[in-house]
Parts: structure tokens; C-alpha cells; sequence
């Protein structure tokens, strides 16, 4: 093959696709997972930060630091292998230990992660988990008692997954230690990377569900500031109706009501967005486990249609809402800007009839003024040609009145003439 140069992100392209692996882990083991996140008011996002906080972490553990700029770390610190991932919006450690588990959910085993390392942390748990992998008994009815024991009844999903590979359970409580459970019973013949592979879905739900959620908590904080400009927004389309109303301060109105509007969008645009996207992740994750029915218990899609879905729908709605009203006051501006149009049109209109009355009568002045003013030039011309002709009055014999009388109607007549020529020039 010739020589070509490649991409200079061939590479990193390709070798991201297996960036991220899944664990590998058997039964019995115990799993430690937590999720940060950076606050909701932090203008920026420093990822450095997360890279060094785990430096700290592995320097305590005695493990290698990671590389620059890496966005994904897995490797052995002391019991436990500990997986890293950094995310667009948050990152999230998996720690995992192998071996007997002698008291399940034990919040000691959430210690691989030190309290003073967890409260110097670059942003806020937004989720954490503790879950119990453990070999699924020959009988599916020894579990029962361990469920009912483990978690809320309520709330508690169950399900075989994966073709029967596992029985999963959860029931997506906080428990008195703060974090929530799951529990993985994997079948005898199950390998250690199809529990990786379990214990990474389950994960990635509680995650992005968690995530998901914060455009739920946005959309109900949304709720009343759209009441109040939904009320606003009414009342000003119903003073359009009114002739009487001046449309120049309604239109203000309108423009102050869109305004808000259109900061509210521009605010929640992206959280609304991602929670589409965390969302549609959650129904996927979900999918991939391939649930079958658990002893007539509820599954994990069944929870989430029933818990999850109504929340997303109000997120969904409150969107949409936002963008019905951004769209209804944008047609009652435009309809209010075009009443304010054909009123100042109406105005120039009679402005205009105006300065053509105004015109009209400085023409009949103008052509009042015209006549007098032949009368005044003829005037002083016929005392002129007085003076010019008083000699010949001498040598004709005729009388100086006499002669002005003779010369009055050629010089009116004369001085008529030139005006009307000059009033045809100028026009």
C-alpha cells in the first residue's frame, strides 16, 4: 500500500471506542460507586481539578498517578480495583473489591473513598452506591427474605437479566448511610465480564437518571415565574382587543413580557436538553439489560415507567409550554406592531393631507400676492416712463396725464408678461 498520512486524530479517535472498558469482577463482591458533579451556579468547569483530585487519591493508595489530560483511569489500589471516568458534566469512581462479604451494604466499605479527600472534592455527590454481588442461590426463593430485609417493598424492582444470567434488585432509596442499594445474584455460569457489564449498566442508570432529574427540579422551579408571565401574557393579548388601549404601551409590555421570555430559554435550554439526552440513555441502559418478569415483582422498566417517565413528560411539557408562550408573544407583537404601523401610517396620511391644504392655500396667497405685486410694479413703472416721456409731451402737445393714461395699459400689460414668464422658469 503507498504511503498516505494519516489524520492527526485517527488515533485518538479509534482508540477511544476502547477507551472506556468494563470491569471485571465475580461473585462475591462488593462494589463502592459515587458521582460528582460540579454546582449548577459554577460558570466554568476546570477539569484539571477532577484529574488532580484523583492524583491525590491514588498517591494515598500508593497506586501510579495518572496521565495528563486522561479522561478515564483503572487500576489496582490496594484491595480494591478503582475505575475513573470523566464525563461532560460530572465524574464518577467505581471501586470494587473481590471476596466474601461479610456483612452486606456495610457502609465501611464506602471507607476506599477517605471523608476529608471526599470533602475536598471539585463539586457534589450527585449520586453514590453501594451493591452487593453475591452467587445466586439454586432456588430463586431464598432471595426473597434477603430482598424484603435489604429494601423498601414499595419501591423495590426486580428482574433476570441478560437471558437469566442474573437477578438484579434495587429500589433507588437513600439509605440511613446516604447512599443507595443494589444487589447482583449472577447464575453459576455467568463470567466475570458479563457482571462487569451488569454492575456498569446499573451504574450508568442510577447516573444518568440522577442527571436527568435536574431538569426535572428546574422545570418545577420554572413553574411559577411561567404562571405569572402566562398570566401577564393573557392579559395583555386582551387589552389588544381594546381600541381604546394606547398600543405603544402595550407594546412595551409585550417586549418586557418576550424579553423574560426568551432569558428564561436561554437559561434552560441546555439543562432541558441534556435531560432529553440522560433521558433517552436511561431508557437505553434499561433496554440493554433485557429484563424478564421476577416472581410477579416489578421490573426496573416498569419502575421507571411509573416513577421516572412522569417526570420527564413534565420536563417535556414545561418546554414545551415555554416555547408556546415565547411563540404566542412574538405573534401578539408582531400583530400589536403592525396596529402600531397602520396608526402612525393613518397619521402620515393626514400629516400629509395637511401640508397639501398647507401648500394649496400659500398658492392662492402666493397668486394674491402675484397680482398685487403686478399692481404695485406697474405703479412705480408707469412713473417711471412719466419722467422718460414728459420731453415728448412737449413736442406732441399732448398733456402729461394724458400721456401716463396712454402708456398705463402697455406697461401693466408689459410687467404681467414678465412675472408669468418668470413664474414659468422657476416651476
Amino acid at each position: 500500500m503507498p504511503p498516505i498520512p494519516d489524520h492527526p486524530m485517527r488515533y485518538r479517535l479509534a482508540n477511544e471506542m476502547h477507551a472506556r472498558p468494563f470491569p471485571v469482577m465475580g461473585a462475591p463482591a462488593a462494589v463502592s460507586y459515587i458521582a460528582i458533579k460540579r454546582p449548577e451556579d459554577a460558570v466554568t468547569r476546570d477539569r484539571s481539578q477532577d484529574l488532580a483530585h484523583l492524583a491525590a487519591l491514588l498517591e494515598r493508595r500508593g497506586a501510579p498517578a495518572p496521565e495528563p489530560g486522561a479522561t478515564h483511569w483503572y487500576g489496582q489500589i490496594g484491595q480494591h480495583w478503582l475505575k475513573w471516568e470523566q464525563h461532560t458534566e460530572f465524574v464518577t469512581y467505581t471501586a470494587i473489591r473481590e471476596g466474601a462479604v461479610t456483612r452486606p451494604f456495610d457502609p465501611a466499605q464506602f471507607e476506599i473513598f477517605p471523608e476529608d479527600w471526599l470533602a475536598e472534592a471539585p463539586g457534589q455527590r450527585l449520586t453514590s452506591a453501594l451493591m452487593h454481588i453475591a452467587p445466586r442461590p439454586a432456588s430463586d426463593d431464598g432471595l426473597t427474605a434477603d430482598l424484603d430485609d435489604w429494601f423498601v417493598a414499595e419501591s423495590l424492582a426486580v428482574s433476570k437479566v441478560l437471558d437469566d444470567a442474573a437477578v438484579v434488585a434495587g429500589d433507588f432509596r437513600i439509605d440511613p448511610n446516604g447512599h443507595l442499594r443494589f444487589a447482583i445474584f449472577p447464575s453459576a455460569d455467568t463470567g466475570r465480564r458479563r457482571i462487569g457489564r451488569i454492575v456498569q449498566r446499573l451504574c450508568e442508570v442510577e447516573t444518568y437518571k440522577a442527571m436527568s432529574m435536574l431538569g426535572f427540579a428546574r422545570a418545577r422551579r420554572l413553574q411559577p415565574d411561567l404562571n405569572s408571565l402566562d398570566s401577564r401574557l393573557t392579559r395583555v393579548m386582551s387589552t389588544m382587543s381594546d381600541k381604546a388601549a394606547p398600543p405603544e404601551a402595550t407594546l412595551q409590555d409585550l417586549l418586557q413580557i418576550s424579553a423574560q421570555l426568551e432569558t428564561i430559554a436561554a437559561q434552560s435550554s441546555f439543562r432541558f436538553d441534556a435531560t432529553g439526552a440522560y433521558g433517552a440513555l436511561v431508557d437505553q441502559r434499561i433496554a440493554t439489560l433485557r429484563e424478564t418478569r421476577f416472581k410477579g415483582r416489578q421490573s426496573f422498566a416498569e419502575f421507571m415507567m411509573r416513577r421516572y417517565e412522569p417526570a420527564m413528560r413534565t420536563v417535556t411539557a414545561t418546554r414545551s409550554r415555554l416555547a408556546s408562550m415565547s411563540e404566542r408573544s412574538v405573534r401578539a407583537s408582531n400583530l400589536l406592531r403592525t396596529r402600531v404601523d397602520v396608526a402612525r401610517s393613518a397619521q402620515n396620511q393626514a400629516l400629509l393631507e395637511s401640508m397639501d391644504r398647507r401648500a394649496d392655500l400659500q398658492l392662492r396667497l402666493q397668486h394674491t400676492v402675484e397680482g398685487l405685486s403686478v399692481v404695485a410694479i406697474s405703479y412705480y413703472a408707469i412713473s417711471l416712463v412719466g419722467y422718460l416721456a414728459y420731453p415728448l409731451a412737449q413736442a406732441t402737445g399732448l398733456s402729461k396725464p394724458m400721456l401716463l393714461a396712454l402708456a398705463t395699459l402697455p406697461v401693466v400689460a408689459a410687467v404681467w408678461w414678465m412675472i408669468r414668464r418668470l413664474r414659468a422658469k422657476v416651476k
